[in-house]
């Protein structure tokens, strides 16, 4: 069974820089593709960034590209999103996800595709002042 923790949410001022953390365990690191996707209170959950399994591409949702990065510590099987220039839009519940059996696309910026993945970690929260 494919577990994920996530950590790395705080509060931030307006411009400044997180780094979220998905430790992956209960599968091989390579074999799953791992997308973060985030919640605003009342909304739907969305996604933002994916990293495909087996040296698969990646994939930004618009608000987000240029500002985030997929990182990886293969060695502690940790796939790391460094999220930069944070704006108070951004503030929101962040969940990673896995799957084996998908891959990125730009399906995930479709509201309610989140259910194409079957591991989910506990969510961490990011709040941004303005």
């Amino acid at each position: 069974e494919v577990q994920l923790v996530e950590s790395g949410g705080d509060f931030v001022q307006a411009g400044g820089s997180l780094r979220l953390s998905c430790v992956v365990s209960g599968t091989t690191f390579d074999d799953v593709t791992i997308a973060w996707f985030r919640q605003h209170p009342g909304k739907e959950r969305e996604g933002i960034a994916c990293k495909g399994r087996r040296g698969g591409g990646t994939w930004y949702e618009d608000s987000v590209k240029g500002r985030l990065a997929f990182s990886s510590d293969n060695a502690k099987n940790v796939r790391h999103l460094q999220m930069t220039n944070l704006e108070p839009e951004d503030s929101a519940v962040y969940f990673c996800a896995a799957d084996s059996l998908v891959d990125c696309g730009e399906y995930l910026g479709v509201i309610g595709t989140y259910r194409a993945f079957h591991a989910w970690g506990q969510r961490t929260l990011v709040t941004v002042s303005s």
